[in-house]
């Protein structure tokens, strides 16, 4: 029972990792679509969506017949129940995503209101935490997840800064303020990718220590 028991397992790995790879190009693709200005691009990464839904039901009931099949207890338990937890992550992720491109749609109907130099940035960063944090449920590496919990102080930090750059935009035209209204919505929407990576990242430490650090205060050396 333990070799069919470590079959499922491996099973489950790939499917999180077939989805998280989906997730992260829908991000980068997302962004590109919005920096390019590029309409079927964007239309792409919200087709993606679907594969990405499909998957996560798929790791959902292959996890539910792992519990029921082999009953599995303490860490291995604690993968299964992580698994699950994770592919609803990387959904939202897919979701936040598909939201991105919707916005970029509309921004493509008015003329661009600034350089996109910010937002691709902090997706830069936010797409490394969704990749170091699934790299770290692959390796069982809470060390790894616990610098993706740190990491999403940055993204935070840019968000506050770009949201005070679009709101002098707005008070010194009036004009521009349905396109920095939704360029504020793509930061958040970033920003929000970064908060699920972070959420996975701190599965990942549940699943390799058994300690619950939701709603905590990381130490700086933590």
């Amino acid at each position: 029972m333990e070799r069919h028991f470590e079959e499922e397992f491996n099973r489950v790995k790939s499917k999180i990792l077939e989805m998280g790879a989906l997730v992260e190009e829908q991000i980068r693709n997302a962004l590109t679509a919005l920096v390019d200005r590029d309409e079927a691009l964007a239309r792409q990464v919200i087709e993606t969506d679907r594969h990405v839904n499909t998957l996560d039901v798929e790791i959902d009931e292959m996890s539910l017949e792992c519990l029921a099949r082999y009953q599995p207890a303490a860490r291995d338990l604690r993968f299964v129940t992580t698994a699950m937890k994770i592919s609803s992550e990387l959904e939202r992720m897919s979701d936040l995503a598909e939201n991105i491109c919707e916005r970029a749609i509309e921004l493509n109907a008015e003329p661009q209101l600034k350089p996109y130099i910010d937002i691709p940035h902090m997706a830069h960063l936010a797409r490394i935490m969704v990749k170091e944090s699934l790299d770290a449920f692959v390796k069982t590496d809470s060390a790894l997840a616990r610098k993706v919990i740190r990491d999403d102080d940055f993204v935070d930090t840019l968000t506050e800064q770009l949201f005070r750059e679009l709101l002098s935009f707005m008070i010194e035209n009036p004009k521009a303020i349905t396109r920095a209204i939704r360029l504020s919505f793509i930061s958040k929407y970033v920003e929000r990718i970064a908060d699920h990576a972070t959420n996975v990242a701190e599965l990942v430490v549940y699943m390799v220590e058994g300690k619950i650090i939701r709603h905590t205060i990381p130490s700086p050396t933590a």
